[in-house]
């Protein structure tokens, strides 16, 4: 991808505002995410929503698969992969991000009958999407498949949705082929769409949508569900953290990210710098991120914040308090360990898990200007006015600074979270 002088001077300007990830490595496929990462997620319309990937940043600066991680939005409603790639040089890699998701596909089908000729401009585009990043010193590239659209709110017709979802099935083929060429990352965003959408309408009726009231761009149930396959490419290993409480001796510890400030008599109180991944809202509303729990596996494999106690007698009941909420296990059950994040959806992190997530949407709000207005049309505007290009990069400069400010007041809003933890036998 050809950049004219100016645009790469705005370039070497962005270096000197940005923080970028140490150690790059060269253009090969790394296995995880690495210490400092900069994730540019990129997309179309369902990209720019700014849902799921509010949620991979929630993820990633919160629960912490890798210190010091930075997450970016560049969607662009309407767009097809064809269009991402003359764009992908001045609107995302100019930023330096060092590993980059893809999730193209719902527009590229046409919304008609698969048309191979479509299905090889999306093979041909997503391998040259592929080395562009790799150019740019991209080291994980997760290449995600198109989403599904919903079974009966697409075009209110069972019969349209299904020929559609067969083209995007094709296309998700399509890209889990390019990734395995090119030794990529891939998220099968589709199929974990298509299954949890009919495990869902199966308990909740038609109504509850998975991709939205027009059948296309999905609301938080659906959006949770693509994070989760994102995450899942990603490499995130779901291990939050592990609180053991020895009942007959009195004490507790706990693995990384959290310290045990206090242990008596069942009462153990803890200092968490990592936090679970929190749910919200009403389970039978589409707007809510609790309704799919039951029939995505998010918790099991991305979200395991474990509370282990020793000493418990395996036939007697237990009731464990946390927060507000009290429940009762077996003794049993605590010795193999319970999730805390499962069994309790009203905890302690709900609150401070919020206040991250406003910061994080407050971040990717101004992404959507800065890439798509300004970085996207400044080689425009030194055309028009080539003797205002100092002035240009200045403004450039300083709207990629406010971009870093923003990422690091995201971060900085993950303060440690203080929380107390109660075991006691039911008498």
């Amino acid at each position: 991808m050809r950049h004219t002088a100016r645009y790469v001077k705005i370039a070497c300007l962005a270096s000197l505002v940005l923080v970028m990830a140490a150690g790059w490595v060269p253009a090969q496929q790394a296995a995880a995410l690495q210490e400092g990462d900069f994730v540019a997620v990129c997309g179309d319309s369902i990209t720019e929503q700014k849902q799921y990937s509010v949620f991979i940043e929630d993820y990633l600066l919160m629960c912490q698969p890798a210190p010091r991680l930075r997450v970016m939005q560049a969607g662009w409603g309407g767009e097809v992969a064809h269009g991402f790639l003359p764009r992908m040089g001045r609107d995302v890699l100019a930023l330096h991000p060092t590993v980059a998701t893809t999730c193209y596909g719902m527009n590229d089908g046409g919304y008609g009958p698969f048309v191979p000729d479509r299905g090889t401009l999306y093979r041909d585009t997503h391998k040259a999407v592929i080395q562009e990043s790799r150019k740019a010193g991209v080291h994980l590239i997760v290449i995600g498949s198109p989403g599904c659209v919903d079974s009966n709110t697409f075009r209110n017709d069972p019969n349209a949705a299904e020929l559609y979802n067969t083209t995007l099935a094709k296309l998700r083929d399509i890209a889990r082929e390019v990734a395995a060429e090119e030794k990529v990352a891939f998220a099968d965003v589709h199929d974990a769409m298509m299954d949890v959408m009919a495990k869902a309408k199966a308990k909740y009726g038609p109504t509850y949508h998975l991709a939205g009231n027009d059948g296309v761009h999905p609301w938080q149930n659906g959006q949770l569900v693509m994070a989760y396959a994102f995450l899942k490419a990603l490499g995130c290993d779901g291990a939050i953290g592990t609180i053991t409480l020895d009942l007959a001796a009195d004490q507790a510890e706990a693995t990384a990210g959290h310290k045990v400030l206090s242990c008596a008599k069942g009462r153990v109180e803890v200092e968490s710098a990592r936090y679970p991944f929190c749910f919200f809202g009403d389970p039978q509303s589409p707007s809510a991120t609790a309704g799919v729990l039951e029939f995505l596996p998010f918790n099991e494999e991305l979200n395991r914040f474990l509370l282990v106690v020793k000493g418990a007698e395996a036939t007697a009941l237990y009731h464990v308090r946390w927060g507000q909420v009290a429940r009762v296990f077996s003794g049993g059950d605590l010795g193999r360990g319970i999730n805390l994040a499962a069994e309790f959806l009203d905890n302690p992190f709900c609150g401070p898990f919020q206040s991250v997530e406003q910061a994080a949407r407050k971040q990717q709000e101004f992404e959507t200007p800065l890439t798509k207005v300004l970085l996207h049309t400044l080689p425009q505007f030194r055309e028009l006015v080539p003797e205002e290009s100092a002035a240009l990069d200045r403004v450039a400069a300083a709207a990629i600074a406010r971009d870093q400010a923003l990422a690091e007041a995201s971060s900085a809003a993950v303060v440690p979270v203080r929380h107390v933890l109660r075991v006691e036998v039911v008498r």
